[in-house]
Formats: C-alpha cells, structure tokens, sequence
C-alpha cells in the first residue's frame, strides 16, 4: 500500500512540474498580462510604449520648417513624459522634398512637414490650390481657411493617399527676389530666368508675368542662383534669411503673390504604431508648435528686412499689387482639372 501511495504521488508530482514548465494554467496571448499579477505591469507598458519618431525636412536649422519641429519635439517629448522621442533630420539629408514625400507613403520615414503646393501636390493634386496668385487677402484669411472646413477637407483628401495628415505648419508668404532689377510692376519681370516649385501651376504663374519658369530642388536652389543658372526665384522672408539667399540676391520684391502651407504628414505604419493616447499628444503637439510658429515668423520679418538691407539688398515694398493680380487671373485654369473649381469659391469666400 505504501509502495502505491508513494508511485502514485511521484507521478502526480511529475505532472505538476511538467505543467509548470509548459505555462500550464494559463490562457493568456503572447503579450497579454495575467490580470492578478500587476506587479511590474506598469514598467513593462511603459517600455513597450516608447517611440522614436525620424521627422525629416528640407530646410536649414533656422528655417521655418525647423522652428516648428523643435517646438514640436519639445513639446511632445514633455507631454508624453519622454515616451515619445523625436529625432529631426534638416537639410534634406534624406532627401528632396518628393522623396521624403515617398519614404513617408512606403514607410521609411515616421514624418516630414512640406510645402503643400510643391511636390506634395503631385501626390494629392488639390493642394495646388494654394499656388493660385493672390487668392488670399491677407494672413487672416490665410489661417481661417487652414483652420476651417477648408483645411480639414484636404488634409483627409491627403489622408485617402496612404498617410496620416496631421495639421499645417507654415512656409508663408511669398515674394520675389532676382539678381538683376528691381520688380515693381509685372513688366519687370519680363525675361527673367525664375526657379519654380515642381507644378505646372508655377510654370504657368511665371509664364503669365513674362518670366521663364526653371524648376529646381529647393536644396540646389542657392548653388543654382550663385552660378547664374536661375536669375531668382520666389519664398517668404524667412525662407530667404534662413537659406541665405540674400547673399546671392540683390533685390527682394515684397509681391506677397501667394501663401505657402507646410503639410505636416506621418506614414501610417507609424501612426497605426502609437497607442490613442500617444496620437491624441502627437495631435495636440503639432497644433502647439503651430501656433507657436505663426507667432515666432510674425515677429520676426521686420528684423529680416533690416538685416536685408544692411547686407546691401534692395528691399522693395511699392509694388503694383492690381495690376500683379490681373496679369495672374488666368494662371487658375490651368488647374481646373486638378482643383475643384467649389473649392476656390469655398476660399474666396471665406
């Protein structure tokens, strides 16, 4: 009797053990907790939370595109008590615009803020709606329009191309600036060698003026005014200040002809990759570094101008803004069967 007893609580002690060792008891997926162990659940959570974000963008550390992104990872970093990284690539060193644009829809790339009427438009071709002369009536309107039905609108018409839209930073106004005359009227811009963005609606804007459009990548573009290859080109004042331009500039024409947005964009393998409350902080961050952005870009153009000036730049603000608008008035047909002719009446409207 004895000798059974104990054989039959060998064999039970060795289906015990065996069960243990197989995680026998419990019916949990591979990284689900067991809801009555809590004890370093918390710490586990957190480090599987952690993410580093790439944003990449074309513009210099004091451009516009850099200001944001450095207020955008200050803050998110600080909401998210360090669970959100950002590491931010300037100067195109992953590449143009377009290509970072890419990267973004393959999934190469976590983020990237670019011109909305430049390469991003071939990919969502509504956003040349902003390359239409003097649409905008000033900054107010400006930011009614991107805060409003407007600006939702494309930013979900963006969303239906494979990425995640999140907001609009900014580029800004945009001016023209030549090597060889001072542009006052639509007449001085005749013969002019202008580089353009990557858009018809540019080539046919320049066109309109008399000027011969030259498309070239932003990240060339001084090398391209330094050898003469382009006369000048157009971007808003800090643009111009922060890429240096002005060195290689002589005359800088405050034409104000269009606004630029700067499209903030995530690819979705890394939105889809953060938890709700992680993209609900990446919303807000973005909308903080907006806004922190317009602010710092408004303060700063008239120290842009003085410093113009003082490296011997001719800055000219009596410009002939009628007769600008109506040599341009035609340049939107050329997008009529890019842009939705109720969308530029939902803007002139606004």
């Amino acid at each position: 009797m004895k000798k059974k007893f104990m054989a039959l609580f060998g064999m039970m002690l060795a289906l015990s053990i065996f069960l243990v060792a197989c995680g026998g008891g419990s019916s949990a997926e591979p990284g689900e907790s067991d809801a009555t162990d809590t004890e370093g659940s918390s710490d586990e959570a957190t480090a599987e939370a952690e993410v580093t974000l790439k944003l990449a963008h074309s513009g210099s550390e004091t451009h516009q595109y850099h200001i944001a992104a450095e207020k955008f990872k200050e803050e998110i970093e600080a909401s998210s008590n360090g669970t959100i990284t950002v590491e931010i690539f300037s100067g195109a060193v992953l590449g143009n615009e377009g290509e970072a644009v890419e990267q973004v829809l393959d999934g190469t790339l976590d983020m990237t803020t670019v011109s909305a009427d430049s390469s991003f438009a071939n990919t969502v071709p509504e956003m040349n709606v902003f390359g239409i002369p003097y649409l905008f009536e000033d900054l107010d309107h400006v930011y009614s329009t991107l805060d409003g039905d407007v600006g939702a609108e494309l930013l979900e018409l963006s969303n239906e191309k494979g990425m995640k839209a999140l907001g609009y930073w900014e580029v800004g106004q945009r001016h023209v600036t030549n090597n060889k005359v001072e542009v006052k009227t639509p007449e001085d811009m005749n013969g002019l060698n202008i580089r353009v963005q990557p858009a018809p609606v540019w080539e046919a804007h320049m066109k309109a003026l008399g000027a011969s459009p030259t498309p070239v990548a932003f990240n060339e573009l001084y090398s391209a005014l330094d050898q003469g290859v382009v006369d000048g080109q157009e971007n808003p004042l800090n643009t111009i200040y922060s890429m240096k331009f002005y060195e290689v500039q002589k005359y800088v024409s405050l034409t104000a002809h269009t606004f630029s947005p700067a499209i903030v964009v995530m690819s979705e393998r890394a939105w889809e990759g953060l938890t709700p409350e992680q993209q609900e902080l990446v919303e807000e961050a973005v909308e903080v570094a907006k806004t922190y952005q317009r602010d710092t870009l408004q303060t700063k153009n008239d120290e842009i101008i003085e410093h113009l000036q003082e490296n011997g730049v001719t800055v000219t603000s009596d410009i002939d803004f009628d007769a600008f608008r109506e040599a341009t008035l035609d340049v939107r047909n050329v997008l009529s069967s890019q842009v939705p002719a109720e969308l530029i009446e939902k803007i002139e409207n606004k």
